[in-house]
């Protein structure tokens, strides 16, 4: 433990601004909510966990034979305010969840994620705040985002970590309301997360610079936007019960979590532009199970009308989703995406002939099925993606046992696959792998 300890902290000597984040919100809570953190706490919980992904396909990343070899242990803890002050009167509490890891991929790196860091409390009576870093989500998919613009860790996902990692903390502030005629909440993100996708290091990709599937050959650049007040992210959603339905609207304000737009194409520069997405779903009972709709339009905001071939296209989605309990925990889900690239035309007629074409549409259909065993320790899972357009899919069967209350471990395999190397699953066909973790929690 002192050597993972010492080779975080060294760490923290290089990275720069992302470690400084961590450091102000540690220091935040400490000098201005100090009866907050001095309040009593829910004790130390979390888990060691081993894992390990063995590859199935041969490619050109860092590693031949696996994609994932790593310890992780997590600490979690909740502060509640007590006595008589002004945080107890108004219900402060404090989160915090970290990751120690070790990452034998990159020869032992050590690391510490600071996956949450929060102070929630209600400063008036139809009024939530939580104020720090923290996971965000919302919109009814499943594996599928439409309204949720909130960034994700693809590699995790297609490595085989824990689902909870799919979805990464965003350094935020939450304001809830709630009138009588809608619930609200605003999101203000000052600072930009990016999508964590494969870069050719850990996971092969299609990079277009190089014309196929790229590894470590990759030499793509990737510019961010600045840390400026006019390039704050901001969400907002209005949801309302009606009867056992619950409808919602949402708004976004930002940038694109993948970088599709090209910067300068000279320097293999690409970025994250600019976009405003409006929305709305509607979730509720359905012959006899749940069903859900999902709509979304991306808007462009510096290709509106589609003619500049740099930039990524406004976008029209619409998801369709029922899933079902069938007894005896045996429960099924599917799901129907339609995807719509606006402005077609002008997208075709401003193309150069050596680009790459992308189609107007894609559709793609996905289905989970699981089923529990042994007095529900038992979990089998399969989960599938198929686009018809795209010609391209990915399997993802998973099998977890909770030996005890305190262990577990979970195996699965991630096995996409497509006939052409630009599709979103056809890129990733030579990351084939099959995983292994153990868990123990405390």
């Amino acid at each position: 433990m002192v050597s993972l300890l010492s080779g975080i902290f060294a760490n923290h000597r290089h990275n720069g601004s992302s470690d400084m984040k961590k450091i102000l919100f540690f220091l935040f809570f400490l000098f201005f909510c100090p009866s907050v953190a001095l309040a009593s706490f829910s004790g130390l919980h979390g888990f060691v966990e081993n894992d390990i992904g063995i590859k199935l396909s041969n490619d050109t990343t860092k590693r031949d034979n696996y994609n994932m070899l790593e310890q992780r242990f997590q600490l979690k803890t909740t502060y509640y305010a007590q006595g008589a002050n002004y945080w107890a009167e108004k219900g402060a509490v404090v989160n915090f969840r970290g990751d120690f890891t070790v990452d034998e991929y990159y020869s032992g790196k050590t690391d510490f994620d600071l996956r949450e860091m929060s102070l929630s409390m209600s400063p008036f009576s139809k009024m939530d705040i939580k104020l720090g870093r923290q996971v965000l989500t919302w919109g009814t998919g499943d594996y599928l985002f439409i309204n949720d613009q909130f960034p994700k860790d693809y590699e995790s996902f297609f490595i085989g970590r824990d689902d909870e990692y799919l979805k990464k903390p965003s350094d935020a502030i939450k304001t809830s309301f709630y009138p009588k005629l809608a619930n609200i909440d605003l999101v203000i993100i000052p600072y930009f997360t990016p999508n964590t996708i494969a870069t050719g290091d850990r996971l092969s990709f299609f990079d277009s610079f190089q014309g196929g599937i790229a590894g470590t050959n990759s030499d793509r650049h990737i510019v961010s936007p600045p840390f400026q007040m006019s390039n704050n992210e901001y969400a907002l959603r209005m949801y309302r019960s009606f009867g056992s339905n619950e409808a919602a609207f949402y708004y976004f304000h930002g940038f694109d979590k993948n970088p599709r737009s090209y910067k300068d194409e000279a320097n293999r520069e690409l970025y994250y532009s600019p976009v405003d997405v409006y929305g709305a779903s509607l979730q509720g009972p359905f012959a006899r199970g749940i069903g859900n709709l999902e709509f979304g339009y991306i808007r462009s905001r510096e290709d509106t009308n589609g003619s500049n071939r740099t930039v990524e296209n406004s976008w029209l989605k619409l998801m369709a989703g029922y899933s079902r309990d069938l007894g005896n925990d045996l429960k099924i889900g599917f799901q129907y995406l339609v995807e719509e690239r606006l402005n077609q035309g002008a997208y075709d007629d401003n193309l150069m002939p050596s680009d790459y074409r992308w189609d107007e549409f894609r559709h793609l259909l996905t289905n989970r099925i699981t089923k529990l065993f042994k007095g529900q320790t038992v979990n089998v899972t399969l989960f599938t993606f198929y686009s018809p357009s795209d010609k391209d899919g990915y399997v993802r069967p998973s099998v977890s046992y909770d030996i005890t209350d305190q262990w577990k471990v979970t195996a699965g395999m991630n096995l996409p696959w497509g006939e052409d190397d630009r599709t979103e699953f056809g890129q990733m066909k030579r990351n084939k792998n099959i995983y292994l973790r153990v868990k123990y929690s405390f």
